[in-house]
């Protein structure tokens, strides 16, 4: 708490001049943070619009963000499908785990599951975001712990793009729906949104043909989400933001025994002030439940039984953030300002299965917070701006346990009290852009950024299939040290080209090290079966990554066109336990990703066409077991009837192509997305 106090002390030395500053301003509300930082120009930034977020094959934002070459899950399935603790999400081939690398923000606000830091992508409706900026590479100055590969910020829907109602709803291949559907109200001096989404399918069979036996069986998803913002100027220039959110997520993965579930409730407030000295305040609370249910399957997959039972997941994370923004002087910004951010959850499991009932019971947990103090600064200077940020964290990970019962008896077998650990980090980053014509940009950064453990990587064992994963309570954090050097091109009007090289070197990465394989019993997880991997989670020495990115727009009259493609090269440097995976790339990290689109829009109709290509990736840390290389193509095409009211058609993955999700150590392949076909209409008045 000292380290809070301090953050506040800094910044209600300021107040008054906020408050002066005030006075006999004219209101304006937006629903929007603080402008932009101008040193964002030696950043390798790319930005998505509200356009392009509503005009995807799928209409989900993990399609949207794939627009971004070199961002992705760990595994290759989207949220209909995927076991939800597969969805963290990382940029730049910053892989080895589920754990989210990047940063991403709604509002200003973390978005990573409390307790594991997986994605709930099922809670961010498409027709609730305005703008994506997704910032390539780390750098913890800014926005703080956890965005080692980079930040992706979601903006909500402002003021201007508000409709009295606007709604969708599409009809889909295997009995699909997906629909939304939101209310505004403007009036002077604010405007209000509710706004709900709902999606349901029968789903697909995730085993290929091939491989399938008795057992297997289509995965069917339901998913629904609400949200209600206000904003409203309290004062001249400053305006209060409201936002509340919840969702629920049910899944299966195809066999008996595997239903996982989420539900989430969020809420934050946010004080933004746009008068000559900026501020903003953000205080917010998340909480979430994830449950899950496990199988064993045979090898000739003609019988499936329960092996775990995830069933209570509880998680809480709340924080807040002060910063102020003085004037400084012309062509000079400055930010000032605190955070932070308690997370605390446990899981609570029954497992060791004997004939159709669990023998044992766990619970596992723990508390991690961060606190930071940081500063921001940039200087525009004719044709040069340049920028540098720095901060210090301080962190704790408290009350940390994993105890183990026998349910018959309620006698513990395991009672593990893991120690308190503390400790802070350094970090920063420095940049500079050259706008050395008006076609050329030059830019080029350096940084350095960090990621405190979850509570799922230090307390929680998992299985996957016939796999078995322990915990290690003992993890250090991740530090990743990186530069960036690039150009952008604008040759002509509406053509726009982005290439930007990088270096990164991740310390202490945090990856699931094969220690065994089954059958047998091993420490932390119990029995593996035959044909099943045993690790744990490790610090391995380094994951070192060089690269480069290319980004291009073409903009001619109604046609457009985009493309971005990153390549990357990584490697392990690991030793002692770890060494065989020494030199070995991680888990689930193609070395290339593609992504384009060619669209078209205009008084007829709006129609667009994606390209997808990922490289094969390894399934596993020793890299023996590949995933094949796959190309998709989305494409939509939208047909307005009158006003207010379109006919749309979408397809996914238009040549049904075999998406490789997953390949267990029998050579049993699961896929992601079939061919989806979706017809609908769409409403706005």
């Amino acid at each position: 708490m000292k380290h809070l106090a301090l953050a506040a002390l800094l910044l209600a030395s300021t107040s008054p001049a906020i408050a002066a500053e005030a006075e006999d301003a004219l209101i304006t509300v937006t629903g929007k943070g603080l402008q932009d930082l101008p040193g964002d120009a030696a950043l390798s930034l790319v930005v998505i619009d509200r356009d392009r977020i509503l005009n995807t094959g799928s209409n989900r934002l993990e399609s949207v963000l794939a627009d971004i070459a070199g961002q992705q899950q760990f595994r290759r399935s989207d949220s209909r499908s995927a076991n939800a603790t597969s969805q963290g999400i990382t940029l730049r081939g910053l892989g080895g785990n589920a754990s989210s690398r990047a940063l991403l923000v709604m509002d200003g606000v973390p978005q990573a599951d409390p307790f594991g830091g997986w994605v709930a992508f099922p809670a961010y409706a498409t027709g609730r975001l305005d703008r994506i900026r997704v910032t390539r590479g780390g750098g913890s100055g800014y926005w703080g712990p956890g965005a080692l590969a980079g930040t992706i910020e979601l903006e909500s829907v402002g003021g201007a793009a508000i409709n009295p109602f606007t709604g969708s709803f599409a009809y889909g291949s295997r009995d699909s729906i997906d629909a939304q559907g939101s209310l505004g109200l403007k009036r002077t001096g604010g405007f209000a949104t509710l706004s709900a989404a709902y999606g349901r399918g029968d789903g697909f069979i995730p085993i290929v043909e091939r491989n399938r036996g008795a057992v297997d069986r289509a995965a069917p998803y339901e998913q629904a989400s609400v949200n209600l913002r206000a904003v409203v100027a309290i004062a001249p220039d400053t305006e209060a933001q409201v936002t509340a959110t919840g969702f629920t997520d049910s899944r299966e993965r195809g066999t008996e025994f595997s239903r996982n579930t989420s539900q989430g409730v969020d809420g934050a407030i946010r004080l933004v002030g746009r008068g000559r000295w900026g501020w903003q305040a953000l205080a917010y609370v998340q909480t979430r439940n994830f449950t899950s249910d496990f199988a064993a399957v045979n090898a000739t997959r003609t019988s499936v039984t329960q092996s775990l039972s995830q069933f209570n997941t509880p998680a809480t994370g709340w924080g807040g953030r002060l910063e102020i923004a003085p004037p400084v002087g012309t062509g000079i910004s400055l930010r000032l300002g605190a955070d932070i951010r308690q997370l605390t959850g446990e899981t609570n499991e029954l497992f060791t299965y004997v004939n159709a009932a669990p023998t044992r019971q766990r619970e596992a947990g723990g508390r991690t917070s961060t606190t930071g103090l940081f500063v921001d600064g940039s200087i525009e200077r004719g044709i040069v701006t340049a920028t540098a940020s720095a901060r210090i964290d301080w962190w704790t990970i408290e009350n940390g346990r994993l105890l183990e019962t026998t349910i018959a008896t309620g006698a513990p077998f395991t009672t593990l009290l893991f120690a308190d650990r503390s400790g802070h980090e350094f970090t920063g980053r420095a940049g500079l852009a050259i706008k050395a014509a008006d076609w050329l940009s030059l830019r080029g950064a350096a940084y350095r950024g960090w990621r405190l453990p979850t509570l799922n990587e230090l307390y929680r064992p998992f299985r996957v299939g016939p796999d078995a994963t322990a915990a290690n309570a003992l993890l250090s954090p991740e530090r990743v040290t990186g530069v960036d050097l690039g150009f952008t091109l604008k040759p002509a009007d509406g053509v726009e080209i982005g290439v930007t090289g990088f270096w990164n070197r991740m310390d202490d990465t945090i990856a699931n090290v094969t220690q065994g394989r089954g059958p047998g019993v091993f420490p932390g997880v119990g029995f593996v079966a035959t044909g099943g991997f045993y690790r744990q989670r490790q610090n391995l020495d380094a994951l070192e990554v060089w690269g480069w990115e290319v980004d291009a727009r073409l903009r001619r009259g109604p046609f457009g066109l985009t493309a971005s493609w990153s390549h990357v090269d990584p490697s392990i440097s690991a030793s002692g336990a770890a060494a065989p995976l020494n030199g070995l790339r991680p888990a689930q990290t193609p070395r290339d990703q593609f992504s384009g689109t060619i669209d078209y829009s205009g008084t007829l109709f709006t129609a667009s066409a994606t390209l997808r290509h990922i490289a094969s990736q390894f399934e596993d840390d020793q890299n023996s077991r590949s995933l094949n290389a796959a190309t998709m193509v989305d494409a939509l095409l939208l047909v307005p009837i009158i006003k207010g009211l379109s006919l749309e058609g979408r397809v996914e993955n238009l040549f049904d192509a075999e998406v490789q999700a997953a390949l267990s150590g029998t050579g049993v392949v699961e896929r992601a997305l079939p061919r989806t076909v979706w017809v609908g209409a769409r409403v706005a008045f």
